[in-house]
């Protein structure tokens, strides 16, 4: 006979509604129960006289609360009143107040860590809020357990800054919503369910992983859900049934079993926008701006301007060389850099199109006349080191030209060698529909990988190349039309051509000789022509092109 699991019955916001909650509680017990415990999230009293005489039922016994309800502490300044101690104690009969933060273990084992109240924005700190000393007090004595795998439940009012990452979004203000400490604790503890309210709505975030794919063992899941206010008109969901095995007493392979909707962990993102997602401490600390430069392409060759926000407007042949600064500065290299388009060495004739944070260029001895780059404006070496805006942008360009190909009856095929380079190039291929299949392209990088005793990892889906190769990491990495990414880390010795000679082969596009780029040189005033043709044909695609 397998472990029982405990039942357990989530809330959000009570706000005084403790008639109403229990009610409720009663009739699920009644058709699914019995629940062994009530978790409430949020503010749980309210403020209103109803809301003070329905206390005082419970407290003077006259009333008793149906099942074991743990509470956390006041969200609100005008609430404190209702808790005594700071370290938690026993409210009335069946309802007790954990405390500011700690941990709970029942005697199924079942741990469950929780912190009350708001991210302070002061010091000291009032009752209702927390700091980062409270949460480092709260991390230290779990994590520095050699055993710890995280915790069953987190219990937080506040929702973590960012959980949306990489997951479904919820209806609130992510640019006002949620505490980057909070975020910072649900990374560290890696709770199998953490509940948070205060937003007045329901969110059940997808699923997440806590571990790095093909870097880390595989760890559990988690998931994120935030519950609505008791009784709300809406009819949000504020109530949430599940069973929990205690981890302790999991079989370590049932653990760590990933559903199939698993996202990447949304508080690991790499990333200099802090605004997107979280830090990793629970020390926030302010980045430096990042560096942009703005071109005026207006002049006598064409009637094609640049304006502040990078997008083109009018129409025009040619670009040409009156380069002048925007305000806000991308970041650059310390030494000369042939691909930083501020740079002189850059050949500017080779650009079709300019973005905000990236541009495109024919690349240097094409390996197709659409072979281009998708290149940052400032000096970036590799995707995993792009600020989120130029992620952002570096994907819009990379839509484009699978749209662009598709209308020639190509395939987007999207490859990058972070090695023994100094400036991020993302070389987009083309191969006609009639060369090849998607499946053919994957064997022909696979199998010469595999001759050249190399092996070729494919990405899970949902995963972000950032998880798997952190920054400084040398790797190749292959992105086919059907979504499927190979990856491989590079360890002493790789071909420079590899991902040109895998394309040029036989088996994709039969064009053996053009492996090597410098064979396929061309006179400045061929790529010039090359390059107008280009851009004339890539303008109904280019969404830094307005009318």
């Amino acid at each position: 006979m397998g472990e029982q699991p405990v039942r357990v019955l989530a809330c959000g916001d009570v706000e005084g509604r403790l008639t109403a909650l229990f009610n409720r509680v009663q009739t699920i017990q009644k058709k699914a129960g019995p629940f062994d415990l009530l978790l409430c999230v949020g503010d749980f009293f309210g403020t209103s006289p109803d809301a003070e005489s329905e206390w005082q039922q419970y407290k003077t016994g006259a009333k008793k609360a149906p099942i074991h309800t743990y509470i956390l502490g006041s969200a609100s300044p005008e609430k404190t009143v209702h808790f005594p101690s700071s370290s938690g104690c026993e409210l009335c009969d069946n309802i007790t107040y954990l405390g500011r933060q700690g941990v709970f273990t029942g005697v199924s084992g079942l741990q469950i860590a929780y912190v009350s109240g708001r991210e302070a924005s002061q010091e000291p700190a009032p009752s209702h809020c927390f700091t980062s000393k409270d949460l480092c007090s709260l991390v230290e004595p779990l994590t520095t357990n050699s055993k710890f795998r995280g915790v069953d439940i987190l219990l937080t009012s506040q929702w973590p800054k960012g959980v949306w990452t990489y997951g479904n979004t919820p209806e609130v203000d992510t640019k006002t919503c949620g505490s980057i400490f909070i975020a910072s604790l649900a990374e560290k503890l890696k709770p199998r369910y953490h509940f948070s309210g205060l937003e007045g709505v329901y969110y059940e975030r997808l699923p997440y992983r806590n571990h790095v794919v093909l870097q880390e063992n595989a760890q559990h899941v988690s998931r994120f859900i935030a519950l609505a206010n008791v009784n709300n008109p809406a009819k949000k969901k504020y109530l949430y049934a599940f069973n929990i095995i205690p981890m302790k007493r999991m079989d370590p392979a049932e653990l760590v079993k990933q559903t199939p909707d698993v996202t990447e962990n949304p508080y690991r993102r790499v990333t200099k926008d802090k605004k997107d997602a979280p830090t990793q401490s629970f020390k926030a600390e302010e980045e430096e701006p990042v560096n942009q430069f703005f071109f005026d392409l207006s002049g006598n060759q064409g009637n094609r301007k640049w304006h502040s926000d990078g997008r083109g407007r009018g129409r025009g042949g040619h670009f040409n060389e009156n380069w002048a600064k925007h305000p806000r500065r991308h970041p650059q290299p310390t030494g000369p850099c042939w691909f930083c388009l501020a740079s002189p060495q850059v050949e500017k004739h080779l650009v079709i199109s300019i973005g905000t944070n990236c541009y495109l260029a024919l690349a240097k001895g094409a390996l197709t006349p659409r072979h281009l780059l998708i290149l940052p404006i400032g000096h970036y070496q590799s995707v995993v080191d792009l600020a989120s805006d130029v992620v952002e942008e570096m994907e819009k360009y990379k839509s484009a030209l699978r749209s662009f190909y598709k209308s020639k009856g190509e395939r987007c095929i999207i490859f990058e060698r972070n090695y023994r380079s100094q400036h991020l190039q993302l070389q987009v291929v083309p191969v006609p529909l009639s060369c090849c299949t998607t499946e053919d392209i994957k064997e022909a990088f696979v199998v010469q990988a595999q001759e050249q005793k190399m092996e070729l990892m494919e990405i899970p889906e949902h995963t972000d190349l950032k998880q798997i190769a952190p920054p400084g990491t040398p790797y190749f990495y292959v992105e086919l039309d059907s979504g499927e990414k190979l990856y491989y880390r590079i360890q002493k010795y790789f071909p420079l051509q590899f991902g040109r000679e895998v394309l040029a082969s036989e088996a994709v596009l039969n064009i053996p000789t053009r492996a090597d780029w410098k064979e396929c040189k061309q006179s400045k005033e061929e790529e010039e022509d090359c390059c107008k043709s280009l851009r004339d044909d890539f303008q109904p695609f280019d969404f830094a092109w307005e009318d």
